[in-house]
């Protein structure tokens, strides 16, 4: 009897992630799309503002807020996709969307991975203790 009971839990459980996976386009964030970002409606602001912004013909939001390594990149996505649904369902996000703070020094890392040359320059003049953030001054560079 445990068994079969076990075996309907388990199998409740895979059936309704499944449907949710399906359902919520999950397979889509597997991609490099930027469009994805926008399976959720509060993203919209961010992809509009990358559209316009200087970055959109050489980085997409993977390049940005991903780890520049492949286990980083899907650990990442698992992780952000996990707790956006959590939040997205329970409606217990913030307006407008905050960065994390361990998404905003991959970002940082991102920044100063593309632009090493500029960001070595600036930083030799602070000293390696005083790093100045890239949002700092060019928060609005790849969207709003």
């Amino acid at each position: 009897m445990f068994k079969i009971f076990l075996s309907l839990i388990v199998g409740l459980a895979l059936g309704v992630g499944f449907y949710t996976f399906i359902y919520s386009k999950g397979y889509s964030y597997l991609s490099n799309n930027p469009s994805v970002c926008t399976n959720c409606h509060i993203m919209q602001t961010e992809y509009d503002g990358w559209i316009k912004s200087s970055h959109h013909h050489v980085a997409v939001c993977n390049d940005c807020h991903m780890p520049d390594n492949f286990f980083g990149k899907y650990w990442t996505k698992a992780l952000n996709g996990f707790w956006h649904s959590f939040y997205f369902t329970t409606g217990s996000f913030k307006e407008p969307i905050q960065i994390t703070k361990r998404n905003f020094k991959i970002a940082e890392n991102n920044c100063r991975r593309c632009h090493q040359d500029v960001v070595d320059a600036m930083d030799g003049s602070h000293g390696q203790d005083k790093k100045l953030s890239c949002i700092r001054c060019h928060g609005s560079v790849g969207h709003p």
